[in-house]
């Protein structure tokens, strides 16, 4: 099957940089509108038998012109939230707290599961709730199925689920919001990223802080 895992559009918070991550959140900007009512055209190509948002607003939000253009139910779960910042929620994303954050997501992408968000949740609690997710999609009997979902999560669960994206890629590469991953396969063969935001993903060696580059040393 292929996976379409969409970065919301943008948000008041994106704008100004603040850690983000509780339910419900901010809904979109002026800005954030006109990037989902662009959504329908641009995956105009792909033949979506399914559209889910998480529990936050901004995903329903961007996810409902591509599913009123389909003729689709928003299905709204829980486990495609953002990560959630814990004890950093609503600080700078531009400071240390953002940076915290950030390594952490990663640590959780490159196996230190157990290691937990500063007065938040584990690795393995984000993965397995974004798992469950993944699979209901997969069990749906859609053959391509949109995700809507946020940049952090995004971009930590592909670096640690998709053969082809690894930490210094995700790390390396920002999720501009309403960007696409494209994704091919199943939870049991494993997944393969076709492209990335547009670009076309090969093997690895800004907008809010979910979407800021990590580490100096990636290319």
């Amino acid at each position: 099957m292929r996976l379409l895992l969409v970065r919301h559009g943008q948000t008041p918070t994106n704008v100004d940089y603040l850690l983000d991550t509780a339910a419900p959140g901010p809904g979109l900007t002026e800005l954030g509108e006109r990037q989902a009512a662009a959504l329908p055209a641009a995956l105009t190509g792909e033949d979506i038998g399914a559209v889910y948002a998480s529990t936050l607003i901004r995903t329903q939000l961007t996810a409902a012109p591509l599913a009123a253009d389909l003729g689709l139910e928003v299905l709204v779960r829980d486990g495609i939230r953002e990560v959630s910042a814990g004890d950093l929620e609503m600080l700078p994303g531009d400071t240390e707290a953002g940076r915290v954050y950030m390594r952490t997501v990663f640590a959780w992408a490159a196996g230190d599961t157990e290691l937990r968000m500063p007065g938040g949740e584990s690795g393995a609690e984000a993965l397995a709730r974004y798992d469950a997710v993944v699979a209901e999609a997969a069990g749906s009997g859609a053959g391509t199925v949109a995700l809507f979902s946020h940049g952090a999560a995004i971009r930590m669960w592909t670096a640690a689920r998709v053969g082809n994206v690894d930490v210094a890629f995700a790390g390396a590469h920002p999720l501009e919001n309403t960007g696409v991953v494209v994704l091919e396969g199943s939870p049991e063969d494993g997944w393969k990223a076709l492209s990335w935001a547009g670009a076309v993903v090969a093997p690895a060696g800004e907008s809010g802080p979910a979407g800021q580059v990590v580490g100096g040393d990636a290319p």
